[in-house]
């Protein structure tokens, strides 16, 4: 189900300066560079570029439609592109226009389209993929690309909606009100709140207020139906004292809930258990290994459940998943060194996850790798301690920091009497990227984690290169 030009002047109040309202506009993109002949292009305007600037750029490169911000055009041009059959859509602010059109595009498929959101301070991104990989046995299934969950990526992913039975949408924010806005486009039929952590928490100010803004999530249902990780404190407390008219369905490790796991046995890459959902037991196979995985897979199963699946195609679902790039990806080189390449973001909960997953690793040394965690604001030193704290209760060998936060996981390592000399200091990662060169032997296991600033991902990429 396209959106016609005609739709988009009517949801956006933009105009048509040259073109034909009945075009349809079936594929969308905001990057010159990766356009393909039909697309529909919007200038965003970001922090160091105008994309309204480049609408030309986009037309040549193969756009049949841009949808920009007011700009002087001039009449030769006009009828150069007229002649071309291109449409050009003026709109008061592309962003907002964005916002509109997914939420117009939303709108028309109704209760047909089931949306799935995702939201929480960590794991959104892994716990979509296997939702996602879940209902795709049964239904046909769009999910979020990588972490496109903001105001420009979860608009760009409605607009990708043809026909689609299921949307696995993940829902992202830095600041309160974000993830009210994100919900209203996509209307969530249910949703998921896989934890409340330390992320934002700079921004945020408490992880009472993490709460409040994740459970914004509720705002753009109808009918308000949640899924939560029981385990979490916040979440299990929240359930308890919620008086609310919610449809909540919990799942955990710990606390009894709906879908809950036992004889839980982490082997080096991958994962078993036997999951109690009600009356039955389920035995479920998990292609990574981690407690946190454990977490996803009960939620995945816990959605197979509430939609229908059955439990050999719930089973296929979880065993078959495969994680986004630079999540907990795992990379085994010719001269036997394992790289978990975790390198795309980070939390004081997810670096504790993937510190103890890289302990329960085989191999010779456990290395661990690990730079600044960003938006942490006043929190930040201690949350930085606390995951030396970690790396040196579950014996990590060696420790490599970059970053000038990071200095306080060594510190406190040295604190909890860490050796010294298993510890060494960064400010780049040139140099980094020589030393651990140097030091690498056959059979270790390293894990490389940082906020996705620190660019860690570019120090996996040269160990893998060799």
């Amino acid at each position: 189900m396209n959106l016609k030009i005609e739709d988009i002047l009517k949801c956006t109040e933009g105009k048509l300066i040259i073109g034909n309202k009945n075009a349809e506009c079936s594929s969308y993109s905001r990057d010159t560079r990766t356009i393909k002949h039909g697309d529909t292009y919007i200038g965003i305007k970001g922090e160091n570029f105008d994309g309204t600037l480049f609408w030309e750029e986009a037309l040549n490169n193969g756009a049949d439609t841009v949808i920009i911000n007011e700009i002087e055009i001039d009449d030769t041009k006009k009828e150069k592109y007229k002649q071309q059959g291109k449409n050009i859509v003026i709109v008061e602010d592309t962003i907002i226009a964005l916002g509109k059109m997914a939420t117009y595009k939303r709108d028309l498929y109704g209760e047909k389209l089931k949306v799935i959101g995702v939201t929480g301070s960590v794991g959104k991104t892994s716990t979509k993929d296997i939702i996602a990989n879940v209902m795709s046995q049964k239904y046909k299934t769009l999910k979020t690309a990588g972490n496109q969950n903001n105001f420009i990526g979860l608009p760009l992913t409605i607009l990708k909606i043809k026909d689609e039975e299921v949307a696995v949408i993940e829902m992202g924010m830095n600041h309160p009100g974000e993830i009210s806005y994100l919900s209203k486009i996509a209307k969530p039929d249910i949703a998921v709140i896989t934890n409340i952590g330390t992320s934002h928490i700079g921004n945020l100010g408490s992880r009472e207020n993490i709460l409040k803004a994740k459970l914004e999530i509720l705002d753009g249902m109808n009918k308000k139906r949640i899924v939560i990780n029981n385990d979490n404190d916040l979440l299990h407390k929240w359930e308890i004292e919620n008086k609310e008219d919610i449809e909540i369905h919990t799942f955990g490790i710990n606390n009894d809930s709906e879908a809950k796991a036992e004889n839980i046995s982490l082997k080096a890459d991958s994962s078993e258990f036997i999951c109690k959902y009600n009356d039955e037991e389920i035995k479920i196979e998990v292609p990574v290994s981690g407690e946190h995985f454990i977490l996803n897979a009960l939620c995945g199963l816990s959605f197979g459940k509430l939609f229908g699946l059955s439990n050999e195609e719930i089973k296929k679902g979880i065993s078959t998943f495969r994680l986004t790039a630079k999540r907990m990806e795992i990379i085994k080189l010719n001269n036997n060194i394992t790289i978990i390449n975790d390198a795309y973001n980070a939390s004081y909960e997810s670096m504790k996850a993937s510190i103890l997953s890289l302990k329960n690793m085989n191999g010779n040394r456990k290395i661990a790798v690990l730079g600044d965690m960003f938006e942490l604001g006043s929190f930040s030193e201690k949350l930085h301690r606390d995951v030396g704290i970690e790396v040196v209760k579950n014996k990590i060998d060696k420790l490599f920091v970059i970053g000038n936060n990071a200095k306080f996981i060594a510190e406190e390592a040295f604190n909890q009497g860490y050796d010294k000399e298993n510890v060494s200091y960064f400010t780049d990662r040139e140099t980094l990227i020589k030393e651990l060169k140097e030091f690498l032997q056959n059979g270790d296991v390293v894990l490389i984690k940082a906020s996705n600033g620190m660019k860690l991902f570019e120090v996996a990429d040269a160990i893998v290169k060799g």
